[in-house]
């Protein structure tokens, strides 16, 4: 718009030749000169200042005092939400006309010619500065400054961590700058540094009237797996984890969640009271003074595993009161195990109050005690002769440990896995976790341990044996092992015998070998040790001396023979008697 506050009326105007067109040409120059005179000297490409004559949410229009006012776009002046109409502004001349006739006018470009000076004053004057926040970048956000782009560290935006940076973008804020790199024309701007000032007089009168155990209401404003940080209204304090319930808590998220407000009681803080400790359990009576009075030795309770270890699991069995199951009362076996094999944490379960001590606050419970002790009647169910079916749990060089049922262990020592057989380790007879049968030889109630035997559920064969192996009698056996001391041999009728190396010599005086089936002779038979002693050569020697002794024993019955003929033939017919007397006397002597 134009101003003609200061043209005034010509006086020697003549108004009839104007109304007849006689004299305009004659004076248009002159109304020209005299209206251009009235209008601001602009150049292009430099910064004035202009008013505000109005503003939309796309343009702000702004007079310079020019024949046309200049259109600028709303986006240059976002740094500026309260701008209004009546406003001076700078503004930068780009262009007097444009091809439409129009002013063209910049107000970023006229901030800008002044802008690192600005912002090198509101450093060193520690002034406090408008700006827009653009949008957000690595480690914080841009923030237009006078027309410059400045960053704005996260860690600066407030005094409290932020957790979403977006709800930022777009919002005017108040600002301080704190760090100007002039070679590379950096600026760093803060927020925070504004209300830290006020926040640490807040503090300090905050801080001057703590007392331990004060109750004060915070603001949850942060939770980190150690603990929970609440604002007291400008100072911090932290809860730590296990103050934050009676009761064990994994995450604090259980317990607090984020912007809530709770009260807490003031638990110790240092000589600067810089460190809080503050407390939320404390607010509320302790579990175990509200535990039932009632409760003692004896009662089933029920809870929850909170923690394990190999030792046992910890229960809880009501918000702060938990009880101990030790691993040994877990199971009435005797074997080494560990916790974990019975149960998890969380598991729900049900156990017997073994001790109770209110005053230390500890519990001890058991699970076992939930099932009769199998030993209590262990002669009625296992009675010596009587057979079962057993676990095999582990060997031992001496024999086999067994479990017949949870709690009932047995042994079977390794001279009473077989009859015949010889089992140097129990390995060689069966596998652990394999079953086995077994029969009660003995009971031990006092340590819990029970003989058994494998071979009993078989009739003794050395019975047998000792009937059939009679010493000089031969027997079929073949060799199954070869050893330097001899050769044991598997008989054919059963049950196993040695021989020596002299005795496993054969006819052609070559050495027996592993695998052969010979005649073996029967030469020592101990039933108590089990012992049978061979002997392959005797079969073939013994037959050899018989026959070097067969002649000698004709020729003896024929020199007998000869004597009595001779008797006879000497002596008469009243000595037959006599001699056949005799001859009776030597035939049964022979025999």
């Amino acid at each position: 718009m134009s101003n003609l506050k200061n043209v005034q009326p010509l006086e020697d105007f003549n108004w009839d030749e104007f109304e007849n067109g006689t004299n305009v040409n004659a004076n248009c120059d002159d109304l020209a000169k005299m209206y251009d005179e009235t209008l601001n000297k602009v150049s292009e490409h430099q910064v004035t200042e202009g008013t505000v004559i109005s503003i939309d949410k796309k343009e702000v229009i702004v007079n310079i005092g020019y024949k046309s006012d200049g259109i600028i776009p709303a986006s240059e002046f976002r740094y500026n939400p309260d701008l209004k109409i009546g406003d001076k502004v700078e503004v930068y001349v780009e262009n007097q006309e444009d091809r439409k006739g129009q002013l063209v006018l910049s107000h970023k470009k006229a901030r800008l010619t002044q802008s690192w000076d600005r912002v090198n004053e509101a450093l060193d004057n520690d002034e406090v500065i408008q700006g827009y926040i653009k949008s957000r970048t690595k480690g914080g956000m841009i923030v237009d400054v006078f027309g410059i782009e400045a960053f704005l560290p996260g860690s600066q935006i407030d005094v409290h961590p932020i957790r979403d940076y977006d709800i930022f973008v777009g919002k005017t804020m108040e600002f301080k700058v704190v760090k100007i790199n002039q070679e590379f024309r950096n600026v760093v701007v803060s927020h925070k540094a504004l209300i830290e000032a006020e926040l640490e007089a807040q503090k300090k009168e905050i801080i001057s009237k703590l007392e331990k155990g004060q109750i004060l209401e915070g603001t949850v404003k942060n939770i980190t797996s150690y603990g929970v940080f609440v604002d007291l209204g400008g100072v911090d304090g932290l809860v730590h984890i296990t103050d934050l319930s009676w009761g064990r808590v994994s995450d604090p998220h259980e317990v607090v969640s984020l912007d809530e407000k709770i009260h807490v009681v003031i638990l110790d803080f240092d000589d600067e009271k810089k460190r809080i400790a503050l407390g939320l359990k404390q607010l509320t009576p302790h579990p175990w003074d509200a535990l039932d009075p009632n409760l003692k030795v004896g009662d089933k309770v029920k809870g929850k595993v909170v923690v394990m270890a190999d030792y046992g699991a910890f229960v809880e069995i009501a918000p702060g009161v938990e009880g101990l199951i030790h691993v040994s009362e877990m199971s009435w076996s005797q074997h080494l195990r560990s916790a974990q094999d019975f149960m998890h944490v969380g598991d729900e379960v049900e156990a017997v109050i073994l001790t109770l001590d209110r005053e230390d606050r500890k519990m001890s419970l058991g699970i076992k005690q939930l099932k009769a002790d199998p030993w209590e009647d262990i002669e009625t169910k296992y009675p010596v002769g009587s057979k079962h079916t057993a676990k095999v749990r582990n060997f031992t060089n001496f024999g086999i440990f067994v479990e017949l049922e949870e709690g009932v262990d047995g042994l079977i020592h390794i001279s009473d896995l077989s009859w015949t057989k010889k089992v140097k380790h129990p390995s060689e007879f069966t596998t652990v976790g394999a079953d086995i049968e077994v029969v009660v030889l003995e009971i031990d109630k006092e340590n819990r341990r029970l003989s058994l035997g494998h071979k009993q559920l078989e009739e003794n064969p050395w019975d047998t044996y000792e009937t059939l192996y009679t010493p000089g009698s031969t027997h079929k056996g073949k060799i199954t092992e070869m050893m330097d001391k001899g050769a044991v041999i598997t008989l054919n009728e059963g049950g196993e015998g040695f021989a020596t190396p002299k005795h496993l010599v054969k006819e052609d005086g070559s050495q027996a070998k592993q695998g052969e089936e010979l005649d073996f002779k029967v030469i020592e038979f101990v039933k108590d040790t089990k012992r049978i002693i061979l002997s392959h050569s005797r079969t073939f020697e013994d037959e050899k001396e018989e026959v070097k002794a067969a002649p000698k024993h004709t020729n003896k019955k024929q020199n007998d023979a000869a004597a009595i003929n001779n008797v006879a033939a000497g002596t008469s017919l009243g000595d037959l008697d006599v001699l056949a007397k005799l001859k009776a006397d030597m035939e049964s002597s022979d025999k």
